[in-house]
């Protein structure tokens, strides 16, 4: 028997050539514990876990307003293209967090879509002085590359507005090679820490910038994909159309930028 360290909702674990092999609870997928567990395994066996079955978010913006649903897996711990609860259906991207309008079971989702960038907005509670911006890019960057293990070369930027912190993750499917982890699972892992809910066995993350310890008021993650989302207008809050404008300019501008400095 072995514990899994970065997993604490698993069964049946053993040790196999040096490495901690479990099950992942709601689905018995074997999981490495050398690792992140997919976010798709851990929200299943969150699901298994919970007795309210669904935790209801607040509706704006292209942030995951649905929550925690129970998702079906492949084996290899993605999530499916589709998702659905009773007879309503929808497509989600590698995230897990729906792209479309609800529909029938009939809907087809082709393929799975990338989520190619996810942003991070925390907002930390009330001080006087603002933080030094060096110990705090510091300390995440530090964290996200020790913690999650993500290859640094993923992360954007770190940016400190008082009292707003914007973390940007971009990692594009060619980037990517086959042991590296997927920012959508780090995004989870650091959400559910950052909410005080760690997904790690035994081992909170205290997040102290220069010796002081940081308490947030609010977490928001949003998520940019390779195709844009496929909601019509009259599903849109205000909210999701503004993020989404705003999504597009960057876009746009980035490209202006790229031209001009190009000539």
């Amino acid at each position: 028997a072995c514990i899994c360290e970065k997993n604490k909702r698993v069964t049946s674990c053993r040790q196999a050539n040096g490495v901690c092999w479990c099950d992942s609870v709601g689905s018995g997928v074997p999981v490495n514990c050398d690792t992140l567990t997919s976010k798709c395994l851990l929200m299943k066996a969150e699901m298994t876990g919970s007795k309210s079955g669904r935790r209801e978010k607040p509706k704006d913006a292209f942030e995951d307003t649905d929550g925690l649903y129970d998702p079906e897996c492949e084996n290899t711990g993605v999530f499916k293209a589709k998702q659905c609860s009773g007879n309503t259906c929808w497509c989600v991207n590698t995230a897990g967090v729906r792209r479309t309008d609800k529909h029938d079971a009939d809907l087809k989702c082709n393929r799975l879509v990338r989520t190619t960038g996810i942003i991070v907005e925390m907002k930390h509670a009330e001080r006087n002085a603002p933080l030094n911006t060096e110990s705090l890019k510091k300390f995440f960057r530090e964290t996200i590359v020790n913690r999650y293990m993500l290859d640094g070369r993923y992360i954007t930027s770190v940016l400190y507005e008082k009292p707003y912190i914007t973390i940007n993750l971009k990692q594009n499917s060619s980037d990517k090679s086959s042991g590296d982890v997927d920012i959508a699972d780090v995004a989870y892992y650091f959400e559910k820490d950052v909410k005080g809910d760690s997904i790690f066995h035994n081992n909170i993350l205290n997040v102290s910038i220069d010796n002081e310890e940081l308490r947030f008021e609010k977490t928001v993650v949003y998520y940019v994909d390779e195709i844009a989302p496929e909601f019509s207008m009259k599903s849109l809050t205000p909210g999701l159309i503004a993020v989404i404008v705003v999504v597009i300019v960057a876009i746009v501008a980035g490209i202006v930028v790229l031209v001009s400095s190009n000539k």
